[in-house]
């Protein structure tokens, strides 16, 4: 779509500029790693995932927009993303559930956004180049210059961004209306089985929902929280949750893990997933563009079935580290990428852990996996 919307101008630490559209935030100016998503839908789920934290986020789908903004869909209170780069923004939505246009949900946090450039090419660029930093203005500011920004901002490598995003203060998710009205008939919301504390790194909405689903009462504590503290509460089980950043730089939360294995059962998401690992002895490393969209195949490697997941990281567990460290053989794989080989799941049945690398939530994105938070109710009624 064609439309009079001020200029936008997007400038890699590689060089490349282009210029587009504005249809975010008006005089703005950001710098983030630029990754591309291939979800087709769900935009309103992706940009308010708090692990998109320092990034931009590019969509592979070629129009956006199309359903506008509505009220229950957020998995934050806020936006955390640095940019939104979209090939053809729709600009009219149509949606019984529609309360604003993506454009005013993304002004209204002053994230820039960009719109009617080629995003195959820069699909392709970051394919071949790796993510790349760049620098998104809608501000009449000279190219070089913005080249020069994109060129001096830091990696993701190194950075606590987890730190960022995750609350400040304990709370106890409640099991609202919006909750009620998602599964009306679930007698278990009314009466949780079982006390989960979630430790949060950047926690999405979904995850606490589907907790919520599995009958369990859930706490949620900030990500510097003391183990003696987290025990204090006297959780059934902990969840280590998704999260933005380099989780090597989470220190004091892989510190909290180690005190914590053994103790209860624990389920690791995303980020929780590569904290556990490095807990266990193992080391993470950066992928190339990572992964990031709904349609990812992964094998379950216990049942040999094929899962379609829902996938945001751009770091990943080297199952090798936890090989040479672990000489035991408590440490297994159990889910495995089927697009590059790398490691989606293990398990530590010794020590009650099963993480996954993927999103069982989803939101947006295939079910598939959503019987992870069943298996992990069925951990905590075995040590009870």
């Amino acid at each position: 779509m064609s439309f009079n919307n001020p200029k936008a101008t997007l400038a890699f630490e590689n060089g490349v500029v282009l210029e587009g559209n504005s249809f975010g935030a008006r005089h703005a100016e950001r710098i983030g790693e630029v990754v591309f998503n291939t979800a087709m839908t769900g935009y309103q789920e992706i940009i308010t995932d708090p692990s998109y934290k320092g990034q931009m986020v590019l969509m592979t789908a070629p129009q956006i927009g199309n359903t506008g903004i509505n009220d229950i869909d957020n998995e934050s209170n806020g936006l955390h993303l640095e940019g939104m780069i979209v090939k053809d923004y729709c600009k009219t939505p149509s949606n019984w559930q529609s309360k604003k246009t993506l454009g005013e949900f993304l002004a209204a946090s002053n994230i820039p956004a960009i719109c009617n450039i080629d995003t195959r090419f820069l699909t392709r660029m970051l394919r071949t180049e790796g993510s790349l930093k760049a620098c998104l203005s809608t501000r009449n500011e000279d190219k070089t210059t913005l080249i020069e920004k994109a060129k001096a901002a830091p990696s993701l490598e190194g950075q606590n961004l987890a730190a960022l995003v995750s609350t400040k203060k304990m709370y106890v998710f409640e099991n609202d209306e919006i909750l009620r009205d998602f599964v009306p008939q679930n007698d278990r919301l009314m009466t949780p089985q079982f006390h989960v504390v979630a430790i949060d790194l950047g926690i999405k909405t979904s995850i606490l929902k589907q907790l919520a689903i599995s009958g369990c009462r859930v706490t949620v504590v900030p990500w510097n929280t003391p183990s003696k503290e987290i025990l204090r509460l006297n959780p059934d089980g902990i969840l280590l949750s998704n999260g933005p950043g380099d989780p090597a730089a989470v220190r004091e939360t892989i510190e909290t893990a180690k005190e914590l294995i053994g103790q209860k059962p624990i389920f690791g998401i995303c980020l929780g997933h590569q904290i556990l690992a490095n807990a266990l002895g193992g080391t993470t490393s950066k992928l190339k563009f990572g992964h990031h969209g709904a349609n990812h195949p992964v094998q379950n490697l216990m049942t040999r079935h094929i899962e379609i997941t829902s996938q945001n990281h751009g770091f990943v567990v080297d199952f090798m580290s936890l090989k040479d460290k672990k000489k035991d053989k408590n440490i297994e794989m159990t889910h495995l990428n089927l697009n590059d080989q790398t490691v989606e799941g293990l398990r530590d049945i010794k020590n009650k852990i099963f993480t996954v690398q993927y999103h069982p939530e989803a939101s947006p994105g295939p079910h598939d996996s959503r019987t992870l938070f069943t298996d992990f109710v069925h951990l905590m009624e075995k040590n009870a």
